[in-house]
């Protein structure tokens, strides 16, 4: 359990200033929302030989003890409740592990891919996919709409070690085509969200973002954890917890 005395006291002010950006840009920051102490804390609790790893880092970590305890810490969901406008609930988390190892670039997109319990053909829904037995379909704006995602930065996120970057406003274009992605992306002007250890980046999955390679010797890694609007369905479709 995460020491909830250690947490950084906002005023009303700053999350309110907090909550105004996201609704309108897409994205918003504050920086040290967790300790060092916590953090150092839970990459210690982190065995990272242990989670099934990609070039990229781990997906589907929410089940690991650090991870669903720094999910459900009282803070993440109350700010997840203050984003989304009603009781919230994580139900994905995945790892990023970007190092001079394990270095990408990940082009202009939006995070529209679900994990689904099981495939029943629902308007707005599609392409389906299989990874690794795994279901997921491309969700609609409705969906997508009631999501948030936190993202705990264990490292200091600066500008050479390839922090995401977001074209601001872009979520409230609904799901965008390839070609439609790259026009805003030539239109409009990026933000780095750069960020302190501790810090939390939340972003809407309709923002348009990406992230270039790290020039940095050191790690960047982040706890990108989604929060739905109370449990996830879309008719008779669930979103699974991962």
């Amino acid at each position: 359990m995460l020491d909830q005395n250690t947490s950084r006291l906002f005023k009303i002010s700053d999350l309110k200033s907090f909550e105004k950006s996201l609704r309108d840009d897409g994205f918003s920051r504050l920086d040290r929302f967790f300790s060092e102490l916590e953090v150092s804390t839970v990459l210690a609790q982190l065995d990272f030989s242990t989670l099934k790893r990609s070039r990229a880092g781990a997906r589907h970590v929410l089940s690991h003890s650090a991870v669903n305890a720094v999910a459900n810490d009282v803070r993440m969901l109350r700010l997840a409740q203050l984003c989304l406008s009603e009781a919230a609930l994580p139900f994905r988390a995945t790892l990023f592990d970007k190092s001079p190892s394990s270095n990408w670039l990940v082009v202009w997109h939006q995070d529209t891919a679900l994990r689904l319990c099981e495939r029943i053909e629902t308007e707005g829904w599609g392409p389906w996919s299989l990874k690794e037995g795994v279901l997921y379909a491309h969700a609609p704006a409705r969906v997508l709409e009631r999501i948030v995602a936190f993202r705990l930065h264990l490292d200091e996120s600066h500008e050479s070690n390839g922090p995401l970057r977001v074209l601001p406003r872009t979520h409230t274009k609904g799901v965008l085509t390839d070609p439609e992605i790259q026009a805003w992306a030539s239109s409009v002007r990026p933000v780095e969200c750069t960020v302190k250890k501790g810090g939390i980046v939340a972003m809407r999955p309709l923002v348009v973002h990406s992230s270039s390679k790290s020039q940095s010797p050191e790690s960047r890694r982040v706890l990108h954890i989604e929060y739905s609007a109370s449990r996830m369905t879309d008719g008779q479709l669930e979103i699974a917890v991962a």
